[in-house]
């Protein structure tokens, strides 16, 4: 039998990406989004590699939403065997600036739906006696760059999540992998909400200098699946300055972030001075 999985958020940027590299290794793909126009294109695009790749309506803020995408799932395949809670947005602001109104809204789709998709589907993965998450955090996640206190919160907790759920869940066959990429280019700037002036200009040129593509950390996902290895980091740079992190003194790491602000602070205002 054809393995099967479900990508939250699947209809387009690294969740799309993500369904296209599992279709062309012949799974069985379903895609989840709250955008149906969006996910049936999608849904059309996956069919010329996998022929049954399906699209179902699923908003992550809700847990009925997913229950019925699990029954269904359930129904049409006799279950799944990987489950990518991919769903985020995006969030910047000094601390006094973003409302709480923003921090809820961040938390409930970034936090809480990677929590809804981890309490759905763990029930359905030990009836199967085996399963496996990947759960979509970010480098945000690992790092605490300015500014980004929301976001990062919201990454930080999913990893923290995710590594509670390895220990949890592996007396039940139940893989954990979390991915923390750094910038590449994607749609997660369609929803930034931002109290930081021009944040959407500075996020597409971050995106938009990587080297690193959507498909590379799709394949990296596919890799870290079949390896069932838990961290998940596609980024050099980004491992780098995790490293440093874990092994400088605080007041070392918090020396070289502070640098690495300044000079990025310098250079935008460089480029605005260009302007």
């Amino acid at each position: 039998m054809n393995k099967r999985i479900f990508v939250t958020g699947g209809a387009s940027g690294l969740g799309l990406a993500i369904a296209q590299r599992y279709a062309e290794a012949g799974w069985k793909v379903c895609i989840g989004d709250i955008n149906d126009q969006r996910g049936e294109k999608a849904r059309a695009s996956l069919a010329v590699q996998a022929e049954d790749a399906a699209y179902l309506p699923c908003d992550v803020r809700s847990e009925e939403s997913l229950a019925r995408v699990a029954e269904t799932l359930t129904e049409c395949w006799g279950g799944v065997d990987v489950v990518v809670n991919n769903a985020g947005v995006a969030q910047a602001g000094a601390i006094e600036d973003v409302s709480l109104d923003d921090w809820q809204w961040i938390l409930d789709i970034n936090l809480l739906g990677v929590v809804r998709g981890c309490k759905t589907f763990t029930p359905l993965f030990k009836r199967q006696g085996h399963g496996y998450f990947v759960n979509v955090a970010s480098m945000a996640g690992l790092l605490d760059a300015p500014l980004m206190s929301s976001y990062n919160a919201s990454k930080a907790a999913v990893v923290s999540l995710s590594e509670t759920l390895q220990h949890e869940l592996a007396d039940a066959g139940i893989g954990v992998s979390v991915i923390c990429p750094s910038f590449f280019r994607t749609n997660l700037g369609d929803s930034l909400r931002s109290t930081v002036p021009k944040m959407d200009a500075t996020l597409d040129k971050l995106m938009s200098r990587s080297k690193i593509t959507a498909n590379d950390v799709a394949q990296a996902v596919f890799a870290a699946v079949e390896q069932r290895r838990f961290y998940v980091l596609p980024h050099k740079e980004a491992r780098l300055a995790w490293r440093l992190k874990r092994f400088l003194s605080r007041e070392l790491y918090r020396k070289f972030m502070q640098k690495q602000m300044r000079s990025m602070k310098g250079k935008r205002a460089t480029a605005e001075t260009a302007r």
